[in-house]
């Protein structure tokens, strides 16, 4: 005779308490920096139009954060964020002040504070590099005119803090394709492709023929730069300062090895010289 068993099932797992349910961790956010230079609505959503359409899909599903700390009055909010969003584009928060920033708190956005990105420092020249210990001759010269315990050991020199590995691609990048390299450089090796994009932090290198986009000093460095050895992109940007290519490159620079760099705000792609070794 069969036997049916009754009751509840009891699961195994222990619901959370609300101790433990969440909890807040430090992180980073890489976001894009929109700079507002009017409160005119409908300049602003016109130069917005022509910028995304320019650059595609390039800054499309960004987190964006609204700099208008150069306006004294504040544009329509509720049409720009609207507009920005229709874009893909993502409003996160705002650096502002005065009545600006209430205005723009009012309409959601969070006040943030955008630290200007570190400026990269040359190495230091010859002359500052520190003089060598004693040789074992001049330390037993010293021993003899001078007791030992007056003598002090040179202290250890402080080792320079590594600086972070660039990040290497060892592969091709196809369309569609995006890879960002966080406060490092990039370096890659092969094509990137129509519709692949390559970001940095620092410099990006490309041992191949770029053709997709690429992006440096993403979080302000203006020393940054694009090198590559096959130059025919769909778009260039440093530091925000970005061109789209719409027609052919000079010959020069077309299809050669070539270096984008910011001169006086300006983007400037330059060819680079092939020097014949001497070996």
């Amino acid at each position: 005779m069969a036997h049916r068993l009754t009751g509840s099932i009891v699961s195994s797992s222990p619901t959370p308490t609300p101790d433990i349910a969440l909890d807040f961790k430090s992180a980073t956010l890489y976001a894009l920096r929109v700079v507002l230079h009017t409160h005119d609505t409908s300049t602003l959503l016109a130069a917005l139009t022509r910028r995304m359409t320019e650059a595609g899909a390039f800054y499309e599903h960004e987190p964006i954060v609204i700099d208008a700390q150069a306006l004294t009055q504040s544009p329509d909010w509720a049409m720009l964020l609207d507009t920005l969003r229709i874009h893909h584009l993502h409003p996160i928060g705002v650096t502002a002040q005065g009545a600006v920033l209430a205005d723009a708190q009012a309409h959601g956005l969070a006040a943030v504070d955008i630290s200007a990105a570190p400026v990269r420092k040359a190495p230091a020249p010859s002359q500052d590099i520190p003089p060598p210990l004693p040789t074992a001759a001049t330390s037993a010269a010293v021993s003899t005119a001078t007791p030992p315990s007056a003598v002090s050991p040179p202290e250890p020199a402080a080792e320079p803090s590594p600086a972070p590995a660039a990040m290497v691609i060892r592969h091709p990048l196809r369309s569609g394709q995006r890879i960002y390299a966080k406060g490092t450089d990039l370096i890659v090796i092969g094509m990137v492709s129509q519709g692949a994009e390559v970001i940095a932090d620092g410099n990006i290198h490309i041992y191949g023929p770029l053709r997709g986009k690429a992006m440096a000093g993403a979080r302000g460095d203006t020393q940054a730069m694009i090198l590559t050895t096959q130059m025919d992109p769909e778009l260039l940007a440093i530091a925000g300062v970005y061109r789209v290519v719409e027609t052919a490159l000079p010959d020069n620079v077309h299809n050669q090895p070539a270096q984008v760099l910011l001169d006086g705000g300006t983007l400037k792609i330059r060819p680079l010289q092939r020097h014949a070794s001497n070996l």
